[in-house]
C-alpha cells in the first residue's frame, strides 16, 4: 500500500482575507517587555499556541523542542535575579556613551507578565544521526527557533504579548529549571496580554537600532551582489512602505 496516498492538500494561495492577517500578525507582531495585564492566559489560549510552536517545521521532522511553562513566582524570581545579574555585566559591555541609553531600557518582563516559557532543544531526541544534520550539527537548534517563531505569530494573533529575555546565562538558567545538561536552553518568554504595543519596534522608537533597508540584506548570484535598480529590490521597497517599516 502507498503510505502517501490520501495524505496530500490542495497548496494554492490563501484567500485575500487569509493572507492578510498573516501577514498582519508578522508585520505587527512586537517584543513586548513593559505592558503586560495580570490577567491570565487561559489554558485553551495557551494551548493553541503552543500546539502552533509544535507545529513548526523541524529539519529530520526531529522535532527536538520542549516547552516549560512557567507560573511559580518563585522559580521566575529566581530567573529575574540571574537576568539582573547578567544585565549588570551586559553594560560594561557597551562604549561609555551607551551605556546610560542601555539602562534607561526595560529588558524583561519576567515577573510582571503571568506566564513564562523556556523552550529548549534536546539534540538527542531523533538519535545520533538525523536526516538533514549529517553536515551542519546547529540544524535543530535551528528547527527549535522555528518554533518559537510560530509561538509568538500565534500569540499575535490571540492578542497574547511575547518577550525574548535572551540576557541570561544558559548553563545556570538549566540549572534553576532542572534541565538536563545535553539540553540547549534557546529561548525564554514571558507571555501576558497587553493593552497596547508599539507601532514599531520598541527598540527603534526609542533610538537603539533602525530596520535595515533592503539593498543592506538583498543580494543577486553571489553574497555582494548588488543590483540597486532590480525590480525585486524595488517591489522590496514598496512592500516595506506598506507595512510601515
Amino acid at each position: 500500500m502507498d503510505p502517501t496516498k490520501g495524505a496530500l492538500q490542495p497548496s494554492g494561495p490563501f484567500l485575500p482575507a487569509e493572507r492578510e492577517a498573516v501577514y498582519r500578525a508578522i508585520f505587527t507582531r512586537r517584543d513586548v517587555r513593559s505592558q503586560f495585564s495580570p490577567q491570565p492566559v487561559p489554558d485553551d489560549v495557551l494551548a493553541r499556541i503552543l500546539t502552533a510552536g509544535h507545529h513548526a517545521p523541524s529539519v529530520g521532522f526531529m522535532q527536538p523542542w520542549s516547552f516549560l511553562v512557567l507560573h511559580c513566582l518563585d522559580t521566575r524570581h529566581k530567573v529575574r535575579a540571574l537576568f539582573e545579574e547578567a544585565n549588570a555585566e551586559a553594560v560594561a559591555m557597551f562604549p561609555p556613551e551607551k551605556q546610560a541609553h542601555y539602562r534607561s531600557l526595560k529588558l524583561e518582563g519576567i515577573v510582571d507578565a503571568p506566564v513564562n516559557l523556556c523552550i529548549t532543544c534536546d539534540p538527542d531526541r531523533a538519535g545520533p544521526v538525523v536526516l538533514g544534520r549529517t553536515h551542519d550539527m546547529a540544524m535543530d537548534r535551528y528547527s527549535t527557533v522555528c518554533a518559537v517563531q510560530n509561538i509568538w505569530l500565534a500569540a499575535r494573533a490571540e492578542g497574547v504579548g511575547v518577550g525574548w529575555v535572551s540576557i541570561v546565562d544558559p548553563i545556570r538558567l538549566r540549572q534553576v529549571l532542572g534541565i538536563p545538561e545535553r539540553v540547549i536552553p534557546v529561548a525564554y518568554l514571558c507571555l501576558g496580554y497587553v493593552h497596547e504595543a508599539y507601532a514599531r519596534p520598541e527598540l527603534e522608537v526609542k533610538g537603539w537600532r533602525r530596520r535595515l533597508p533592503p539593498e543592506d540584506i538583498l543580494s543577486f548570484d553571489g553574497w555582494g551582489g548588488q543590483r540597486p535598480d532590480h525590480p525585486l529590490l524595488v517591489a522590496m521597497r514598496a512592500a516595506m512602505g506598506e507595512a510601515g517599516s
